[in-house]
Order: C-alpha cells, then sequence, then structure tokens
C-alpha cells in the first residue's frame, strides 16, 4: 500500500453512510435537488416538493352511481314485489351524470319496469341510494398527497381529479459514472488478454436510472491521479453524485481514496461488508464521490447500499425497500466474522418453505447478480449459518414466481441449463434453478427436504453401479423415485490438438501434465477417483488434484485458458470450448426425487419436456449425449 493512500478499513456499513452524510453536509453538498414544475402527466416517479392540496371537490356534484332512474326516496317508501310503486315523477341518468334537482336516490336501470311513461320500482330505496355525493372522493381544501411522496400513476390521477394540472416535484437527480483504468476496454470492442470490457458503468448507469435518476457515463479515464482528477472536478460540475469506478482499493493503480482526499474531503475508505470493503466515500467540490470497486458484484452492492439511500434523500424521499421473506438454507453457509456478508441466493419452494441455495460469492462473479432471487445478509458477528437453518432474504422476485421454481441440486449438467431455457420459453413463469453442489450434496439436501430434485451420477466402485447404491444409503428405499436424464460421455478435455499427447487416466500421473479437478462429493470426481484406484495411482501423484471447480464449463474454461492441461469432464463442454477430448466412461446421469411429488403440477412441464422428441434431438446435437431412455422412471 502507497504511504499516502488514507485507507480506513472495516467501517461499519451504517457508521460510514452517517460519516459520509455528515461529511457531505459539511461541505455544502446541497440536501436536497432543486424543485421544478411539471405537467401531471409528466410527473410519475419523482417525489412531491410540496403537499399538493384538491382545488376541487371529486366528484364536484352529486353524481348519479349507477345507470337508472333519478327518483325521490319519499316517492318509493311501500314498494315492494307485492305491492309495486308506480313512478311518474323521475329522471333518466347514467353513471356519472348530475344528480337532478329535486331527486336524492337512483334505482338501477335493471330494478325498473316501464309501464308506459311510467316507471315501476317494487322496493322501496334509502335517500341518497346510488349517488356519489359531492366530495365523496376528494373534498376541496382537503390534503391530498404529502411532500416527500414518490409519485405512482394513482397519485397523478387523483391529483388531476382534484384540479392539478402541475405539481411541484423534485427534479431527477443526475448521476455521472467515470470509469477508470488502464486495462478497461470499451463495449463492443474486442478485449485482449488482460483487458476488461466496461460493463460496470452500464450496470451503474442503469442502476441509477431504475431510481429514477438521469445517468451518464464518462469516457474511460486512465490511471493517472491528475486527469482522474480533472475529470472527477468536470463531473461534480454536472451531477448531484460521481460515481468513480474502480481504483478504490490500496493497489499501485488505486488513485481514488488519495485523488478524492487531495480534491475535497475523503469520509470513509473501507467499509465490513463482503463483496464492497474497499468503498471510497467522499465530497468534492459539494458534490458527493462514491469510489465503487471494479469487481462488478461489489460494484452494484455498494451502489444500493450507499448511492441508493444517498439519491432518495436528494428528493426528500424514503428509500425504496424490497419485501422480504423467511427461507431455509438449502447448504452451509460460511462468512468471515467482523463484516457483514451480502450472499445471492436462488428461492424456491420446496413442501411449505421457501428454501434459499447460495449462489457462488466471487465479488467478480456477475452472473450471480444475474441469477439472484435474493439478498442474504449475514451480520458481521456470526460465522454463517447451517444448512436447513430460517434465514431472512430480501426478495428479488416475487414469492408468486418463486411458488413456480422447481429447484434442483447435485451434479451439474448442460441439459439441466437446455431444460431452463426450454421450460422458461413455454411459459415465462417457469423456472429451473440449478446448485451445482456435486451429486452427493444434491442427495443430501434431497433427504433434507431443500430441494425437489437431485441431479447426480454417483458410481459405486463396490458393485459398478451408478446413483442407486447412494440413494439407498443416504435416502432409503421407501418414497423415492429416479428417473433416467441422459446416458453421456465423461473424458479428459484437453488443448486442441492434444499436444502433450494425453491418452487416458493414467497420463495424468506424469510429469508436466497440470491437472484441474472437480469439488468433493462431484460424481466426476468420483468417477476419477475409481479410475485412479483401478490403476493403482495415488491421487498426490495428479499435479493439480487439489485444484476444484464446480461445473464442467469451469474446468473446460481452465483448460482453453491455459491453466491446466486437462480435466476430467463431458463431452458437450469441451465441445463448447472447441478442446479436443479423450474418452473415459460412458455413464448415466439421473434425477432423483420423492415419489410422492412425482405427479406434483409443479414438476409436470418437466416430465412433458422431457418426452418431447425436439428437445431431445436438441440434447443430443450437444455431443456426447444419449436421449435413448431419457425421462423413464428407473426406480
Amino acid at each position: 500500500m502507497a504511504a499516502d493512500s488514507p485507507f480506513v478499513s472495516d467501517v461499519p456499513a451504517a457508521a460510514a453512510l452517517d460519516a459520509w452524510r455528515e461529511a457531505c453536509a459539511a461541505t455544502g453538498c446541497p440536501p436536497r435537488v432543486d424543485a421544478v414544475r411539471v405537467p401531471v402527466a409528466e410527473a410519475v416517479g419523482r417525489v412531491t416538493a410540496e403537499p399538493v392540496w384538491a382545488r376541487r371537490s371529486s366528484p364536484a356534484f352529486d353524481a348519479s352511481g349507477m345507470d337508472g332512474i333519478a327518483v325521490r326516496a319519499a316517492d318509493t317508501v311501500g314498494a315492494a314485489e307485492t305491492t309495486p310503486v308506480l313512478l311518474r315523477d323521475f329522471a333518466v341518468v347514467d353513471t356519472g351524470d348530475p344528480l337532478p334537482e329535486g331527486y336524492d336516490a337512483v334505482v338501477m336501470r335493471e330494478h325498473v319496469h316501464r309501464v308506459g311513461e311510467a316507471a315501476e320500482v317494487r322496493a322501496a330505496v334509502p335517500p341518497y341510494q346510488h349517488v356519489r355525493s359531492i366530495g365523496e372522493d376528494i373534498a376541496a381544501a382537503e390534503l391530498l398527497l404529502p411532500a416527500g411522496h414518490r409519485l405512482r400513476p394513482v397519485d397523478v390521477a387523483a391529483a388531476a381529479a382534484a384540479g392539478a394540472v402541475e405539481l411541484s416535484v423534485r427534479r431527477a437527480p443526475v448521476v455521472v459514472v467515470v470509469p477508470t483504468g488502464d486495462e478497461i476496454r470499451p463495449i463492443g470492442t474486442d478485449p485482449a488478454p488482460g483487458e476488461i470490457l466496461d460493463t460496470n458503468s452500464l450496470m451503474l448507469a442503469a442502476q441509477a436510472r431504475e431510481l429514477g435518476c438521469e445517468a451518464r457515463v464518462t469516457p474511460i479515464v486512465a490511471d493517472d491521479p491528475a486527469v482522474i482528477m480533472q475529470t472527477l472536478q468536470e463531473a461534480t460540475a454536472e451531477a448531484d453524485l460521481v460515481v468513480l469506478v474502480a481504483g478504490s482499493s490500496a493497489g499501485r493503480d488505486d488513485y481514488t481514496a488519495r485523488v478524492v482526499a487531495k480534491a475535497g474531503t475523503l469520509a470513509v475508505h473501507g467499509v465490513a461488508v463482503r463483496p464492497g470493503h474497499p468503498v471510497v466515500l467522499g465530497a468534492v467540490e459539494a458534490t458527493p464521490v462514491l469510489g465503487a470497486p471494479g469487481y462488478p458484484v461489489s460494484a452494484a452492492l455498494t451502489f444500493d447500499i450507499f448511492a441508493a439511500p444517498l439519491l432518495a434523500a436528494l428528493e426528500g424521499a424514503a428509500p425504496r425497500e424490497r419485501p422480504t421473506t423467511t427461507a431455509r438454507l438449502a447448504r452451509k453457509l460460511a462468512s468471515n466474522v467482523g463484516m457483514d456478508d451480502w450472499v445471492r441466493v436462488r428461492l424456491g419452494r420446496v413442501g411449505g418453505d421457501v428454501v434459499a441455495t447460495p449462489l457462488p460469492r466471487g465479488a467478480g462473479v456477475l452472473t450471480s447478480l444475474v441469477r439472484a432471487d435474493g439478498l442474504l445478509v449475514v451480520p458481521a458477528g456470526l460465522e454463517g449459518h447451517h444448512a436447513g437453518e430460517q434465514v431472512r432474504v430480501e426478495l428479488l422476485r416475487g414469492l408468486g414466481e418463486i411458488g413456480r421454481t422447481i429447484v434442483a441440486i447435485g451434479s451439474h449438467d448442460l441439459v439441466l441449463d437446455v431444460a431452463a431455457s426450454a421450460l422458461r420459453t413455454d411459459d415465462p413463469l417457469v423456472t429451473l434453478a440449478g446448485s451445482n453442489v456435486g451429486s452427493l450434496g444434491g442427495l443430501v439436501a434431497l433427504r433434507d427436504g431443500l430441494c425437489h430434485l437431485a441431479g447426480s451420477h454417483l458410481l459405486d466402485p463396490a458393485t459398478g453401479e451408478y446413483t442407486l447404491p447412494y440413494v439407498d444409503k443416504i435416502l432409503g428405499a421407501e418414497d423415492v423415485a429416479v428417473v433416467r436424464l441422459v446416458h453421456r460421455d465423461q473424458g479428459l478435455i484437453v488443448a486442441p490438438g492434444n499436444p502433450l499427447g494425453i491418452s487416458g487416466i493414467e497420463d495424468l500421473a506424469r510429469g508436466g501434465v497440470r491437472y484441474v479437478n472437480r469439488q468433493r462429493g462431484a460424481g466426476t470426481r468420483a468417477l476419477l477417483d475409481h479410475e485412479l484406484s483401478r490403476r493403482g495411482l495415488d491421487p498426490a501423484q495428479v499435479d493439480g488434484y487439489s485444484r476444484e471447480e464446480h461445473t464442467h464449463l469451469a474446468v473446460a474454461a481452465a483448460v482453453a485458458a491455459g491453466r491446466a492441461d486437462a480435466g476430467l469432464g463431458i463431452l458437450a463442454a469441451a465441445r463448447a470450448f472447441g478442446l479436443d477430448f479423450v474418452p473415459v466412461a460412458r455413464e448415466p446421469y439421473d434425477l432423483v426425487l420423492r415419489a410422492s411429488t412425482l405427479d406434483e403440477p409443479l414438476l409436470a412441464p418437466l416430465w412433458e419436456l422431457l418426452a418431447r422428441p425436439a428437445f431431445r434431438d436438441e440434447v443430443e446435437a450437444l455431443g456426447g449425449y444419449s436421449c435413448a431412455e431419457t425421462g423413464r422412471r428407473i426406480r
């Protein structure tokens, strides 16, 4: 860390936000954005800058609430089915018409029987039946909306009914996003190794617009403190908030904290939040400045935690809050004490419980944001949660959608990804949410009632059988169904042309071959261990045996990037990356579930899909798959 880097670590998030607000106030940052008058039709989403008082009543007159006839209630006294009353003094009215002078009730058209020019009624009516009295909805001079209210479509409709033509609202805050870094390249370019596309700016600007702000992104700024300083000062001249992207940590080229401290006031550098620890909070030339970390998950999270409440305060509104629910945790979740740990989760309803499955937690795993249904916060004082424990989750999707989610936990296979896409295409409300924890982890999750399906291809070395022996050990023989998904080819994924001449498992133990493995409990790892044992090889002889990935695609990606020479995986993953493949085994991959759930409506779309010839053709086109038994119940 550079000597002049003013790094302060582990400030609690709430304290950091308070310190930022105090620094902004002390440096003259306006507490609110300006008020402007806008036409009622353009006010949705804006926040009222002053109370909205009704200028007129609604309705502004006694009005008919139904189609029918206006009558004097007194004239209908005694009317009944056996003693109808014949009225000659009445007026025909439609819904919304002013009630004619001298009348005080309305009889619905369906209850009126015409007898020549007269009207026969067969029930007495009370005064003001089906009459909307003046001011029933809104009374003139009534407070309609308070200041600090974010306007919805219904609000502007009510304001217009109360006589408003324009409303005084806070203008949209302006957010300027400044991407920094010598390695950052514009979206649409083809980045070379070591270069990164500027997706963070796209995301952060979109987050600002989602909150109703105006947002713009500056050109990418190089890692030069003087240039960053100049761009920052130019941005503060037009912004209500400036977000500097990257450069917020303590590396050689991380200048954000120093630039903010030199140009204005540095309030906080480093918060007790994971991911997002190296955030910078300060103010420059009476404008708040947020230094967001360069990792996308960290950047998105710090915007939610710090920028969102500040922008709401600038509009004089309460921060937008997401609904929450209680869920059972699908697997053990460890956390570092001393930091609030924000974990993205997938959600589904299993039995009567909502189940939360943690997604990959790396600060650079952008897909964890894409797939997240909720956010789970592990407070700084906890070391984590055990599987099955009840936790509070902030919802990113509605509970109705979550109720139509098929939760699949276990071994990774591309067929489940294809199925998830096909199911969503058929019905946008159906989701297949997979979590890749390995075959063994899936069976345990099914046992504990934490998923609908467990994907498994565990080989039992003693019997040579797949999956069924483990089902008996973990789940027992009762209330268990096993459905064949596919047969698939497993083999060694190697670089194009197989430059090291790898011909089989035995070559992994020779010098100069770097291997990438699957995680403990994965069926692919069990297959490797079995094949090594058959050849009398010790896993310690395999260079890279302890290096783990959680999916076949991640293994293929490691080989494609040159970080490994070989990894055991499926043929489809090798093809996806243009790699070569050395066959090792053909194995079954099965779906394990409770037999009592086989006919549940939630799973019906999946069984229908597995029976579809077009789906099977699509799977076999991936390479290395056979769908000859797809959908067959083998237990």
